[in-house]
């Protein structure tokens, strides 16, 4: 897509683009779907290296190279870039239509008021990629909430399972969404790497006044075209001129979209936390069952220790030995039961009400 939003689908192998931006292979590496790399905003000498999740672009001076145009997820982004980039020949064109010619010093000053090119692809790019990663927070913010204060009501494997599956989609999404925070940061805090991505300034302190020829086009240059690009290269050099080293319009730019990647990695910390809280509650609700359980077989043991003495009582006297005082005092056996009997059941409180004392069992 070239500066003034006319888009061309090109099918071109990798050295054909290393020659039309000069770059080396292994930027072009970082653009290959086939290979894993984390996002990444590279500064080269004539072109901007993106790599942001399904965004991966080569942004040169006065056009934009995306890969895989018909995808779905950059469809939007085409549309954005074909809708933003043109402005200042929607102007041009406006004031030519309804105005006389003597309103073109009012043209040129809305021009320098422009943005480099470069500038506004990038802000196209990092707008797509936070608003893409603020939506799939928010989707897992919806999911994830409610399934959490359900496994606190129930807890089930069910419950467990799907909250399982979110944690590992939250942590993947926060390491992505991380990246990017990190990537954005980096060249904030290095004035050097945002004065790379000057694109126009380099540009314009590269080529002379009188000459205004550049890289060689894929398709035939037209004089639209060309008049489009110098109109955007005065713009540019009216914004750049001065202190080479002045990165102020493209840090404001990078603030902007840091904040909001910043509140998106807030609000998936945030949910971290709230997973956290839950996993705890869920453990002490966990150890207090295990405590009950615990305080069930203490009772179960006891009352078993007491019911042994009674038995072994029992049958003591159960047992076919003759004794000489058994004769005609068969009272004394219904006193031995009752005597017995409040022995266990004494031993069992005391038992039970030592139990507590420690601190073995609630109360």
């Amino acid at each position: 897509m070239d500066s003034i939003g006319e888009g061309t689908i090109l099918d071109v192998d990798k050295y054909a683009i290393m020659h039309r931006v000069q770059i080396h292979a292994r930027d072009l590496r970082i653009l290959d779907p086939l290979l894993s790399y984390p996002s990444t905003i590279l500064g080269r000498e004539k072109a901007i290296v993106l790599n942001l999740e399904h965004i991966k672009a080569i942004i040169t001076a006065d056009e934009v190279l995306l890969r895989d145009p018909l995808d779905d997820n950059v469809i939007p982004v085409v549309e954005e870039l074909r809708r933003r980039l043109p402005p200042i020949n929607a102007i041009h064109e406006d004031q030519g239509n309804g105005k006389e010619s003597g309103a073109q010093p009012d043209v040129d000053a809305g021009e320098e008021d422009e943005s480099p090119f470069e500038f506004r692809a990038l802000e196209v790019a990092l707008e797509a990629i936070c608003s893409f990663l603020s939506a799939r927070t928010t989707e897992l913010e919806t999911a994830a909430y409610p399934a959490l204060d359900e496994l606190t009501s129930k807890i089930s494997s069910r419950n467990l399972d799907r909250v399982r599956k979110l944690k590992s989609a939250m942590t993947r999404l926060t390491a992505r969404v991380q990246k990017v925070r990190d990537e954005l940061e980096q060249l904030l805090d290095d004035d050097d790497d945002m004065a790379d991505l000057y694109l126009s300034r380099k540009l314009a302190g590269a080529s002379s006044p009188v000459s205004g020829s550049g890289a060689a086009n894929w398709y035939p240059a037209s004089p639209t075209i060309g008049s489009k690009i110098s109109r955007a290269s005065r713009a540019s050099m009216a914004t750049v001129r001065g202190d080479e080293n002045d990165v102020e319009e493209l840090e404001m730019l990078l603030e902007a979209y840091f904040m909001q990647i910043d509140g998106t990695l807030n609000k998936l910390t945030t949910l971290r936390e709230y997973i956290d809280d839950t996993e705890d509650y869920i453990n002490i609700q966990l150890d207090n069952h295990r405590n009950q359980l615990i305080q069930l077989e203490l009772f179960l043991s006891s009352g078993t220790v007491c019911l042994s003495i009674y038995s072994l009582v029992a049958a003591i006297f159960g047992m076919n030995i003759p004794y000489t005082w058994n004769e005609h005092h068969g009272y004394m056996f219904k006193w031995v039961v009752i005597v017995t009997g409040i022995f266990c059941a004494v031993t069992f409180v005391l038992i039970v009400s030592y139990a507590r004392y420690k601190g073995l069992v609630g109360s």
